[in-house]
């Protein structure tokens, strides 16, 4: 065996709360995993486990030596995933946390495709608005819409996404529609939030105006929104990637065009520390070749 096998058979010990445990599950005979054990112990001159009869403990220098022993095991297992099978078909686990309303109301189809294209991959997709801990809870990437970069993360732009105010044709057609920012105030304003009293922030002409309003509907869900302004029941701020098509088809129409929001970046992030196998790399790229439509409508 060589050194980074004695590193696998060490993190199989801790992990497996044993050596008897860890010579089963790697296969070999227990007499070996503790020859190895003593060996590790030997080259770096400190006890890594503290063995007593009925049981034992993984010592300070054990636990240093854990940590940074998993990170060197699963490199390695990438690197041969990546390279010396990279005539085979992609697979093993890959998970991503995605902002909730952008992966169910536009990334579907992109992830649909990746898992055509991809079967072997066991893809986990978490649908969240909150900023998850990729590291803490195991993620290997997410999608975020940021005013700006997420420090102590590697950060790819997919897109820029716009949110505008808009209205039906019926809804106009019947009520007339603002001219001013004064005017919003005089209609039904559809928030998504939950908020009793809610706040918009504009910009014109590089200046940011404020309008404060009591909404008429709350949501915390953008296509039932998207549904009740189609549906006449007022006015409201909604994203880019959720309006396009009824925008091009003439369901919608738009409020004060005049007046913009602030943007968002989409990006694919992920842990500056993580090294980025393949199954990443190739998600990534699937996704940005999701997003070439909001680029290309810019």
């Amino acid at each position: 065996m060589g050194q980074i096998e004695d590193l696998r058979v060490f993190v199989s010990i801790v992990e497996n709360g044993g050596i008897a445990r860890a010579a089963e599950v790697l296969g070999i005979a227990k007499s070996a995993v503790s020859r190895r054990l003593g060996l590790l112990e030997e080259r770096y001159g400190v006890h890594l486990i503290d063995r007593q009869p009925r049981t034992w403990v993984v010592t300070r220098a054990g636990q240093e030596l854990y940590q940074r022993a998993s990170v060197t095991v699963a490199d390695v297992d990438e690197l041969k995933a990546d390279f010396v099978h990279s005539a085979q078909s992609l697979s093993g686990p890959l998970s991503i946390s995605i902002a909730r309303e952008f992966g169910l109301s536009f990334l579907k189809p992109t992830l649909f495709s990746f898992m055509k294209a991809h079967p072997q991959i066991d893809l986990t997709v978490d649908f969240d608005d909150r900023i998850v801990d990729l590291e803490s809870e195991n993620y290997d990437l997410g999608v975020r819409m940021t005013s700006g970069d997420m420090a102590g993360h590697v950060n790819h732009p997919l897109a820029v996404t716009r949110h505008g105010l808009f209205a039906s044709p019926s809804y106009a057609a019947k009520n007339g529609l603002p001219q001013q920012l004064c005017d919003l105030t005089k209609h039904p304003l559809l928030h998504y939030g939950s908020a009793r009293r809610a706040r918009w922030e504009f910009l014109c002409d590089g200046k940011k105006r404020y309008v404060e309003f009591q909404p008429a509907l709350n949501s915390n869900n953008g296509p039932f929104l998207l549904d009740a302004t189609q549906k006449g029941k007022g006015l409201a701020r909604l994203p880019d990637f959720l309006v396009s098509t009824a925008v091009h088809n003439g369901d919608l129409v738009p409020v004060l065009p005049g007046f913009e929001f602030e943007t968002f970046n989409v990006q694919v992030v992920y842990r500056a520390n993580r090294r980025l196998n393949k199954r990443m790399r190739v998600l990534i790229d699937a996704l940005q070749q999701g997003c070439t439509v909001l680029n290309e409508n810019r």
